[in-house]
């Protein structure tokens, strides 16, 4: 859950209320004649035994207990609910519901609700533990980055009958985030069947959260993985699940966005992987975080500020975001020309030696910054000296962190440094940078960076440096150095003018993946059908 800035007593116990509508399509997908036993772990307004009875199944089933935190609307939801002796509405914390009901080995035959979204800065100290009981006790991690939905969604799966199911509402998040890694195995390995519905619109209007829709089942027999893409909740008019097929799923910590792609995509990407023609981005070099200066606004200054501080000697030239790269080389006439217009083009270093030896120019840089507070940000503020940026050094090349269309890669041609805006990336000694440049530009790499990255939010893909490191790249080591500086000029100059990037994939696809490496034209096409129907999806959430 993404906090608003008017923050209210809901907002910080992560109540967002289930639409009715969603409900009652959960409850259809899920409810059957063998279901006894049902339990809503945080009922808040009543609306999923709303939808029992709305679609007259509450009293076919023998006991339903509801659990809800807050006294007013348990209260609510008894008075509403009285009159049925087989609801039993108990006002308590899940938390330590469950711990009972573990102890007495209670299980359940549908498990419905929407957890509450709660960071792990606004439990308590009770609930925090008690939540990494739950979490550890099933051989997961447990810090301060999970969100309380996940110990609600493993303590119910764990309570689920032989058959159960289980549905819930969730965010999206679960599909990609690293902190659900321990989650998304745990599911996979405790559920023979997993359903994931998702919305293009936002589910929750008054909040910045994409949902999905999480059906799972227990079972004897694994079936696997499906997910279902809605534009909103009027899709569930026309559903039909038994169109939809399942995916084998892979019992491994890994991003569940992969399964928007088919069963035999998903194969020749498996395939792909395993191909000694192909290895991994990480194997070319190593991958880090662009500089982190704990304050980007106070250390990326334009020449304005430069000559005013006589800061010339003690700054690097700087690619600071995707508008400073312009072609697929970063090279001095590129620096210059982000210089003239005024952008942030330089990355103040301040020497390590005595602050005394310094200039005075530089001191009244130094007490600007303190006196306008930028030296009390966490990282400055941890440093020995705040205005000495550590970890300083100027890598070989550059791939963009956060992007639109596609994540640039770009070689280093002058000497210039990054911030955490963009990766830097240090080659082998026995790589050629030019040769992995061209080894980029293709449509089976550029699948992978869909595949490996994660929606940000507002169709952003951002890839982390081990997202990056598996990327995968056709291995062009004793490619001619002749072809591929031809090559390379004509993708700089497409990229450089604002073309179609398909331009610069289809001369990679055809010159050198076809008719050098001999890779099937089949799996270049496909991939790129996965490229853009991946990066169509995240751009439409935008």
């Amino acid at each position: 859950m993404r906090l608003k800035k008017d923050s209210s007593e809901q907002k910080l116990r992560g109540a967002y209320y289930t639409p009715l509508q969603l409900a009652n399509a959960m409850v259809n997908l899920c409810a059957s004649d063998n279901i006894h036993t049902v339990l809503e772990p945080s009922c808040g307004d009543g609306v999923f035994l709303d939808s029992l009875r709305q679609l007259n199944l509450i009293e076919q089933i023998g006991t339903i207990d509801a659990v809800e935190i807050e006294p007013d609307e348990a209260e609510k939801v008894q008075r509403n609910y009285r009159n049925y002796q087989n609801v039993h509405v108990l006002n308590e914390d899940f938390f330590e519901f469950y711990s009972r009901m573990v102890d007495a080995q209670t299980q359940y035959d549908l498990i419905l609700g929407n957890p509450p979204y709660i960071r792990y800065q606004y439990l308590t100290e009770t609930q925090r533990e008690l939540q990494s009981n739950i979490l550890t006790s099933h051989g997961m991690k447990a810090n301060k980055l999970i969100n309380a939905w996940v110990a609600f969604l493993v303590a119910c799966v764990q309570m689920l009958s032989e058959n159960g199911r289980i549905a819930f509402v969730i965010p999206a998040e679960i599909l990609q985030v690293a902190y659900a890694e321990d989650l998304r195995l745990f599911l996979s390995e405790h559920l023979a069947k997993i359903t994931l519905i998702t919305f293009e619109q936002l589910v929750f209007p008054d909040i910045e959260q994409e949902v999905v829709a999480f059906i799972g089942e227990k079972g004897s027999v694994e079936k696997g993985i499906r997910i279902i893409e809605m534009s909103d909740l009027s899709g569930f008019e026309k559903l039909d699940l038994q169109q939809n097929g399942f995916q084998k799923m892979q019992h491994v910590k890994e991003k569940w966005t992969r399964y928007f792609t088919t069963a035999k995509e998903m194969e020749l990407i498996q395939t792909i992987r395993a191909d000694k023609r192909f290895a991994r981005f990480a194997d070319y070099g190593l991958i880090n975080v662009g500089i982190t200066t704990g304050n980007n606004g106070y250390f990326s200054i334009s020449e304005e500020v430069c000559d005013e501080y006589g800061l010339d000697n003690v700054t690097l030239p700087l690619i600071g975001r995707s508008s400073h790269a312009h072609g697929i080389f970063f090279t001095d006439e590129d620096w210059k020309k982000n210089k003239a217009s005024g952008k942030r083009a330089r990355l103040v270093k301040f020497p390590d030696i005595p602050i005394e030896d310094y200039p005075e120019q530089h001191k009244a840089y130094i007490a600007l910054g303190e006196a306008s507070g930028e030296n009390e940000g966490y990282k400055c503020s941890i440093r020995d000296r705040w205005y000495i940026v550590p970890s300083v050094w100027v890598p070989d090349a550059f791939f963009l962190r956060r992007n639109n269309l596609y994540p640039k890669f770009v070689l280093n041609r002058c000497n210039a440094v990054s911030t955490d805006t963009m990766h830097r990336m240090k080659f082998n000694s026995d790589v050629k940078p030019e040769s992995v440049l061209l080894a980029y530009y293709n449509s089976i790499s550029f699948a992978f960076t869909e595949i490996c990255g994660r929606s940000y939010g507002g169709g952003v893909l951002e890839i982390l440096p081990g997202e990056m490191g598996n990327i995968m790249l056709p291995k062009l080591d004793d490619i001619d150095e002749g072809t591929c500086r031809s090559l390379l000029k004509r993708i700089d100059a497409i990229v450089r003018e604002d073309d179609d990037i398909e331009k610069a994939l289809d001369i990679v696809d055809k010159e050198v993946m076809i008719d050098v490496l001999g890779i099937e034209a089949e799996w270049c096409e496909k991939c790129r059908m996965i490229w853009k129907k991946m990066q169509r999806r995240r751009l439409g959430r935008g």
